[in-house]
């Protein structure tokens, strides 16, 4: 009898999402049969991993190598203290059937390279950027523009982020930035640090994209780079037309 009330209480898991105008059941079954790919199961990864499990997305797929160290735990909310020295993509997708057993989760315990971009990429309707090096999110850019492959750029670093969507036909991020930076050239998180909750900001904003796109609700963040800046809590926008405005 109580299974069965957990049953009828399930039923109503998505009926907030089937409220929103532009959702409704129809919205909430495209969020159930799509497959969305989250490279990195850090501080962007964790809040963009449990806003789709908790949204429906009915297949996810995570990509991660490391083990989680005590210094992950300040920003990457996924993870436990218990869990410390356990493969992210091990502990991510626990979290994720707790928090919602219909989904299903695919791990990767492997890193994103050019030798397996394709293959991982391939069965994916979207990719999300959550990596914390250039080099490999150049590369999903350019895996995902020469596929047709929309996906979602995220980056933090102390109190300030980043968040742009590419949908075929619209910029990338190499548009806007043509090359990475040499080596040194920008401060890292190692360097400057980075506080939780701004990577929470920017990948709740890289959930939302990936939601809205699949859905086909809303305006995405198309052909421009949307800057999150917690010391002033401002956002601002620019583009490859507008880089001069603002600064490289």
């Amino acid at each position: 009898m109580e299974r069965l009330g957990f049953k009828f209480a399930m039923m109503d898991r998505y009926n907030r999402n089937k409220l929103i105008e532009g959702f409704g059941e129809e919205g909430q079954e495209k969020l159930l049969h799509s497959k969305v790919l989250v490279v990195g199961a850090g501080g962007l990864g964790s809040p963009v991993l449990f806003y789709l499990a908790a949204a429906g997305v009915g297949t996810i797929g995570i990509i991660d190598s490391d083990r989680i160290e005590a210094s992950n735990l300040q920003r990457q909310i996924l993870h436990r203290t218990a869990d410390i020295g356990l493969l992210k993509t091990d502990s991510a997708a626990a979290k994720l059937k707790a928090l919602n057993p219909e989904i299903e989760v695919i791990t990767h315990t492997i890193r994103f390279t050019a030798a397996n971009a394709r293959t991982l990429v391939e069965s994916y309707d979207f990719i999300i950027d959550c990596c914390d090096n250039f080099a490999t999110k150049y590369l999903i850019n350019d895996i995902c523009v020469a596929m047709q492959k929309p996906f979602s750029h995220g980056a933090v670093v102390a109190l300030r982020g980043e968040v742009m969507t590419y949908t075929p036909g619209n910029a990338s991020y190499r548009d806007i930035f043509e090359d990475a930076p040499e080596d040194g050239t920008v401060p890292t998180s190692a360097q400057v640090g980075i506080l939780g909750s701004i990577a929470g900001i920017i990948g709740s904003i890289q959930a939302t994209e990936a939601i809205k796109y699949i859905v086909g609700t809303g305006n995405l963040i198309l052909n421009r780079i949307l800057i999150f800046d917690g010391c002033t809590m401002q956002f601002f926008s620019f583009s490859k037309y507008s880089k001069e405005k603002y600064g490289d």
